[in-house]
């Protein structure tokens, strides 16, 4: 089974030692959606959407994870652990299975979505339910990871980071060239660290464009956000890992890091299935949220742009239940 170590192994971190977990992750579709360029005043052909959420675990998420739980193995490992607000304990808790390792995830009570609650329990992952948010969920697997030797597979793990810049080399192989724009859903920050990370080892600097809910915006508003509030759970952090990488990113790209809120959020995600045939979750849809945003002032950028839908819609069943007729 092929997958993205075997697609880009000179340019990421494994040997011939490495042991290959993979699910066939990576080689996602990116799509035109002229729909989507014409509800932002841009013109045909301007607006590409990177569909994440066709990873096997249904997130961007197993870009990284493919990698982690690889070195993990490679390491010795018997059990890795994570913090997550869904998608990350999915996809540790596939990929360990697959590896045979045992996986905990810390879980914030009450604030997974249904469909990434599910995937951890299937495949095995014992969870830890934590009284609070994200945050400090975080704090108690970084802990319980320094207490017990275990391998914390959160982007903290700097292998994370090296899977996921794959996606920016898929998007310039796709393209045939660099995008001017890139825009992306911000939560723990690690994606856009990533994308750019990929971007610029290949010779290029699109201008990144961050998107975070505004409930849950410690980026925009320059501070951690105690109690970060936001339908889009999978961005639902209110201090990010990964903030100073971003911060670069944005800064280095002279691009933008900016918010949007729920119904804006919403709006979007309604949009891309209704008019592009394309179902992501809701964070996924704060990036196009984004474009729209600016678009209604005339800041659209020009250009080329990619959008990044970081999740497949059957994450969050229950947010589309909204809609129904």
């Amino acid at each position: 089974m092929s997958g993205l170590i075997a697609r880009w192994r000179e340019r990421l971190p494994v040997t011939d030692r490495t042991p290959i977990v993979t699910l066939g992750e990576g080689g996602t579709p990116l799509v035109r959606a002229d729909r989507v360029a014409k509800a932002a005043g841009l013109p045909p052909g301007a607006i590409f959407l990177k569909l994440e959420g066709l990873n096997p675990t249904g997130s961007f998420k197993d870009r990284g994870m493919t990698l982690a739980i690889s070195k993990a193995l490679e390491d010795g490992a018997e059990c890795v652990l994570c913090a997550s607000t869904g998608n990350t304990s999915a996809s540790a808790a596939a990929y360990a299975a697959r590896a045979g390792l045992r996986c905990v995830v810390f879980l914030p009570k009450g604030k997974v979505a249904a469909g990434k609650l599910s995937q951890a329990v299937m495949h095995g992952a014992e969870i830890v339910e934590v009284d609070g948010n994200f945050d400090r969920a975080l704090t108690m697997a970084v802990e319980a990871a320094r207490l017990q030797g275990l391998t914390l597979v959160n982007s903290t793990n700097h292998f994370r980071i090296e899977g996921q810049k794959t996606g920016a080399f898929e998007i310039l192989e796709q393209l045939g060239r660099a995008p001017d724009n890139h825009f992306i859903p911000v939560g723990n920050a690690g994606n856009i660290t990533a994308y750019w990370k990929g971007y610029t080892e290949m010779g290029h600097r699109p201008r990144m464009f961050g998107w975070q809910a505004a409930g849950a915006a410690p980026l925009v508003h320059g501070k951690p956000i105690k109690d970060p509030k936001t339908i889009a759970t999978a961005i639902r952090i209110g201090n990010p890992v990964s903030w100073k990488t971003a911060v670069a990113a944005r800064d280095e790209s002279n691009g933008l890091i900016g918010s949007v809120t729920d119904a804006e959020i919403l709006a979007a995600y309604r949009f891309l299935a209704a008019k592009e045939g394309v179902f992501c979750e809701p964070s996924s849809a704060a990036a196009v949220a984004g474009l729209f945003k600016l678009a209604k002032t005339r800041k659209a950028p020009k250009g080329l742009t990619v959008c990044v839908l970081t999740g497949h819609g059957l994450k969050d069943p229950d947010i589309a239940l909204r809609f129904k007729p």
